[in-house]
């Protein structure tokens, strides 16, 4: 039963990773990432329960916070190609009209 598990994740990561290569636009493939590596992180829990080491949960966990944390700044990224935009943002002024005057 624990081979068939094992085979059927090896195979939904490879599905995965042809995903991640061929995907037509960038956000396809940062998704497809994004579940690659959580696909992986179900991975090494199931080697941890195979194995008889509950210590290799830790290290899953782990990993599922990096994937998480790099799929947000990845994203981040792209949107605004810069890791140096304020998380918050300014409100937005109204311009003055004519003679300082608003046309309502």
């Amino acid at each position: 039963m624990t081979e068939i598990a094992a085979v059927a994740i090896i195979i939904a990561i490879g599905l995965t990773l042809i995903r991640a290569l061929m995907g037509p636009t960038l956000y396809d493939r940062v998704l497809a990432v994004n579940s690659l590596g959580t696909k992986i992180v179900l991975f090494i829990g199931f080697l941890g329960f195979v194995l008889g080491r509950p210590d290799w949960l830790d290290i899953a966990v782990l990993y599922a916070l990096i994937n998480f944390v790099s799929t947000i700044a990845i994203l981040k990224f792209f949107r605004y190609r810069s890791f140096q935009v304020p998380l918050h943002r300014r409100p937005v002024t109204k311009a003055p009209t004519e003679q300082g005057r608003d046309n309502a």
